[in-house]
């Protein structure tokens, strides 16, 4: 059946009844967007310090309550700043003061992942403790906030995948009139449970937590593999179009490829070395 024949029988994103605001009192809006990056946080403060109650743990209770201040300006900062760079500059240029209205959207993940990393760095460096260590923890705990994040991008009707004819796919506003995949929720399956678990049993079976990169280096490249994967069934940023059709990749696919290979050595280089006592 063609594109126009399965738009007829598609499911239409308005059926959904989902409403990218969560709560409006007056002039105060409460976005399920601003809600994934809080609870996100809050539930991956919280995994973290049930993490830190396992032998081995490389910083305190205390000491994790300090941190989590830093992490949320590495996400905040790092990622708008990416955001901006890499992928619609020319708009921020035209119009600056636009960079600090987060609310109408517009992070980078890889952008966020790398505040998060100089983040915990200066305050590990402040507090003598052992940084990798510690952004292999932060690392356990990021899948839940891209789960979040991913479903907040669906609720929000954006981030929609190419035409599909498969039976689930979505017409979405703005998206035409044929049916797209969701690959919003394709992402927060992958990069959520999926990635989640693997970290989870690397932890738990093996002696991962005591090789200091190997946590990281699994989610940096289990991360990138999906991404770059997922990236196949999603249209490109519009301002990108022109982007992608010359090089062939999305932008998210460009900056996956060193994640994919900085992951693998990590993870090569934490199996070289002699793993920490208990």
């Amino acid at each position: 059946m063609s594109l126009a024949g399965h738009a007829q029988t598609a499911i239409y994103f308005s059926s959904l009844h989902l409403n990218p605001v969560l709560v409006q009192i007056g002039p105060f809006a409460l976005r399920w967007y601003s809600l994934a990056y809080l609870a996100g946080i809050l539930l991956g403060w919280l995994y973290l310090i049930r993490l830190l109650t396992e032998d081995g743990a490389p910083l305190t209770r205390e000491q994790a309550d300090g941190l989590v201040t830093w992490v949320t300006a590495g996400i905040i900062i790092g990622g708008r700043l990416a955001y901006v760079l890499f992928y619609d500059l020319s708009t921020y240029v035209a119009q600056p003061l636009k960079i600090f209205q987060l609310w109408a959207g517009g992070m980078s993940f890889h952008g966020g992942a790398f505040g998060v990393a100089i983040a915990i760095i200066i305050f590990a460096r402040s507090h003598s403790l052992r940084w990798l260590r510690i952004i292999d923890y932060v690392a356990m705990c990021a899948p839940i906030g891209l789960l979040l994040g991913r479903l907040a991008n669906f609720i929000n009707g954006e981030l929609w995948g190419r035409p599909t004819t498969l039976p689930w796919g979505i017409v979405f506003p703005g998206g035409g009139p044929y049916p797209r995949h969701p690959s919003q929720l394709y992402e927060a399956a992958l990069e959520g449970p999926c990635l989640f678990l693997l970290l989870w049993s690397l932890f738990r079976f093996t002696n991962a937590r005591q090789s200091p990169g190997m946590l990281s280096g699994a989610f940096i490249l289990g991360y990138g593999v999906f991404r770059f994967l997922v990236e196949y069934v999603r249209e490109p940023d519009q301002q990108l179009i022109a982007f992608t059709s010359a090089t062939g990749l999305h932008m998210g696919q460009w900056l996956c490829i060193p994640m994919i290979a900085g992951g693998m050595a990590l993870m090569l280089w934490a199996i070289r070395r002699q793993p920490l006592p208990c």
